[in-house]
């Protein structure tokens, strides 16, 4: 079932596995402690409904359409149930349990949070095409619309960004006044 386009060079690892994980689920999700359960979701979802895949598209394509509908699926589910914490000072528990990560986290979060203001359909075009690395062709089957309206949205989505991020640069190199 598993063939060599699959399967990472050398790692032996699935690269679906990696896919769905690492960049496409949890970055959907928002939840990388939820990621796992995610994927694990996904994979049972896709065991179950393998004999209605008609191989109309690879099965990477296919899965990663799954994986969406599982993200979907679990952002409605938790919408409609909201979690409540009996914890009174929630703030300062939430401030304790920030990891510290290696030098650069801080970019990583700027960059998470660029994605997060993005909208929702050029966000997804961009995280699939940019960095799960999935073809347009791909993108637009596992997102459900045409190929050029994944481009326009991965265009838009790059329009967006760099407008934000040089903004946040110029702001950056004007010196502020602080009136004592």
């Amino acid at each position: 079932m598993v063939d060599a386009d699959v399967r990472g060079r050398g790692s032996g690892r699935p690269v679906v596995v990696h896919a769905l994980h690492a960049r496409f689920v949890a970055h959907l999700s928002g939840d990388m402690n939820g990621a796992d359960d995610l994927a694990q979701e996904t994979f049972l979802r896709a065991l179950t409904s393998l004999p209605r895949f008609a191989g109309r598209s690879c099965a990477r394509t296919w899965l990663l359409s799954i994986a969406r509908r599982v993200v979907i699926d679990r952002c409605r589910s938790a919408a409609a149930r909201p979690r409540s914490a009996d914890i009174n000072d929630w703030q300062t528990v939430a401030e304790h349990r920030q990891p510290s990560g290696p030098p650069g986290f801080e970019d990583g979060l700027a960059l998470s949070e660029l994605l997060d203001a993005l909208d929702r359909e050029r966000r997804e075009a961009f995280v699939l095409t940019q960095l799960v690395g999935l073809p347009y062709a791909d993108a637009a089957a596992v997102v459900g619309c045409p190929f050029g309206t994944v481009r326009s949205r991965v265009a838009r989505a790059r329009a967006d960004l760099t407008e934000w991020l040089r903004s946040a640069e110029a702001s950056a190199r004007v010196p502020r006044i602080v009136a004592a």
